[in-house]
């Protein structure tokens, strides 16, 4: 059995995002030993030979330990596969969060797919908190994201499938040097881990630690829908903080784009999010553009929100008098 923390998972209602794969089969296997209560999501791309048949085997798992499954078809990508597979595959989490009152989404993220995160970043250009980019448990807007198998390797994982004869299907795509990440798992990741596993684990729990160190110097001190208000306790730690917060509602910012929020205090993301900074204080949301009556916005200007936000606080009907620092 492999050891995780059950602690968050007890009492509540969990979707496991599965694959048929190694790494979600395992978690799988491992919920059930632990006697944990869920359901599970799965996505079908429809780009490989076996897509199909691990669907299948999906449905058969659910039916055979009695749970729930739901199924998708995703439309074929023909461009930025990776990011647009990613956002259809969390639209349709967050459809059945949200329909179905689930208040974890279970990931089977471990220590390869970490480190080849961390990799990754490192040639792009980043500082501790973007490095550690997988978290245990990250708090979502309607749900808590959860990985409980971040300490094992991919090795561990296939050796406790293959100890136990739990059926499992590995994925040919996984090996395509097309998709970046694949490229950095063949030529730097996989054999780092074969070789220096016990120091990488030691390396990630070292960070982890000086990543909190680093979120104390700030807290968010408002979070409700989408908007975000947060209090720095350095001005040193603005892009962090909003790197960190940006990262919790969905989206990685860019090297270029962490540059420019360093120059700015006022900007739009990627024609997204809104990000506005007033002395010591950070306000992030949704970019929207709507009319607002004259009255409304006399009430935003003596409460001092920012222009950029006052559209989605108007559009979601948000009290602006718990936003006064």
């Amino acid at each position: 059995m492999l050891n995780i923390d059950t602690s968050h998972l007890k009492d509540r209602k969990n979707l496991l995002a599965f694959s048929s794969g190694v790494d979600s089969s395992a978690l799988f296997f491992t919920l059930l030993e632990n006697s944990i209560k869920f359901d599970i999501a799965l996505v079908n791309y429809g780009t490989r030979e076996n897509s199909f048949i691990e669907e299948q085997n999906a449905k058969d798992l659910a039916k055979k330990y009695n749970l729930t499954c739901y199924t998708i078809n995703a439309p074929k990508f023909t461009t930025h596969f990776e990011k647009n597979a990613r956002e259809f595959r969390y639209d349709f989490f967050n459809e059945l969060i949200e329909k179905y009152n689930y208040k974890n989404l279970l990931t089977a993220h471990q220590l390869n797919d970490q480190l080849e995160w961390l990799l990754m970043r490192l040639t792009k250009g980043a500082g501790i908190l973007e490095l550690i980019g997988l978290e245990e448990i990250s708090q979502r807007t309607n749900y808590t994201l959860i990985r409980p198998l971040l300490k094992y390797t991919k090795d561990e994982l296939l050796n406790y499938l293959t100890k136990n004869s739990y059926p499992y299907f590995i994925d040919e795509s996984n090996v395509d040097e097309k998709y970046e990440r694949n490229r950095f798992r063949k030529h730097f990741s996989n054999t780092l881990i074969k070789e220096y596993s016990s120091g990488i684990k030691r390396s990630m729990e070292y960070l982890k630690k000086d990543k909190a160190t680093i979120e104390k110097q700030f807290e968010t001190i408002f979070s409700q829908k989408e908007l975000r208000v947060i209090k720095l306790h350095s001005y040193s730690a603005k892009s962090r903080a909003i790197d960190l917060s940006l990262k919790k509602l969905g989206y990685l910012l860019s090297a270029s784009q962490r540059e420019e929020l360093d120059k700015q205090n006022s900007l739009v993301i990627g024609g997204k999010w809104s990000v506005e900074q007033a002395e010591m204080f950070i306000y992030i949301s949704p970019y929207i553009k709507i009319g607002i009556p004259k009255k409304i916005k006399e009430k935003f200007r003596v409460a001092k929100i920012p222009n950029k936000i006052r559209a989605y606080i108007f559009k979601e009907d948000i009290d602006i008098s718990l936003l006064t620092p």
